[in-house]
């Protein structure tokens, strides 16, 4: 939510009308970071889920955390500048990554263990 109203804000201080998604570079890094987060959101939340039920929810929630803390930071980053976004992304793509380990860890263990 703190991301779409972001873009709200940006639309109200450009003058930009929605459906338009072009106008200030600033307004559009802005667009760009929320439609990214968005796109993530669905593969971060099934991730977490089912890492948290498979293999360990503390282990999953803190891994939840911190990705969400990467994508804020993300968000920041590229509402300044397009380079500044990277740091963050690779930060939070790298926790993906851990989430779906732990995720195919739980699945394997609750599965083929007795």
């Amino acid at each position: 939510a703190y991301f779409a109203l972001q873009v709200v804000y940006a639309r109200r201080k450009y003058k930009i009308s929605p459906p338009e998604t072009k106008g200030h570079p600033e307004f559009e890094r802005i667009f760009r970071a929320q439609a990214n987060c968005s796109e993530y959101f669905p593969i971060f939340v099934s991730l977490l889920w089912v890492a948290g039920i498979f293999f360990h929810q503390s282990v999953a929630a803190v891994c939840g955390l911190l990705y969400l803390y990467t994508r804020f930071r993300y968000f920041q980053g590229y509402a300044v500048a397009a380079q500044k976004r990277l740091g963050p992304m690779y930060a939070s793509a790298r926790l993906l990554w851990l989430l779906l380990g732990l995720a195919v860890a739980g699945l394997l263990a609750h599965f083929l263990l007795p």
